[in-house]
């Protein structure tokens, strides 16, 4: 089964880790991804792609679960009360979770 790990990291320009990322966008938790609550944060489990990925965070995984609420991923991160130093490496995990197709745009 392969892993990522999806947390917090810093980087200079998040939008750069995935070119199909803009957080000025709507996501949402993918319908094929199951999350479950753990002391750190959560998993996440692709059904499709069969990844699993650890959501380092309570935060992360509220932002995660809340995505679809927000009219875009700034306001997900904002909702969740996330610090304004912490949201570039907030951005960079979720760039990568789109990558993985964890989170994907909604129409």
């Amino acid at each position: 089964m392969a892993r990522s790990a999806a947390g917090p990291e810093p980087v200079l320009d998040p939008a750069s880790r995935s070119p199909g990322f803009d957080p000025g966008r709507p996501f949402r938790c993918s319908p094929s991804v199951a999350l479950r609550p753990e002391p750190f944060g959560a998993l996440a489990y692709h059904f499709g792609t069969r990844r699993l990925s650890f959501l380092k965070t309570p935060e992360l995984v509220q932002v995660v679960s809340g995505l679809e609420n927000h009219p875009d991923v700034h306001a997900a991160i904002a909702a969740a009360g996330v610090a304004e130093s912490s949201r570039p490496a907030y951005l960079n995990a979720l760039a990568g979770l789109a990558e993985n197709g964890t989170i994907e745009e909604r129409r």
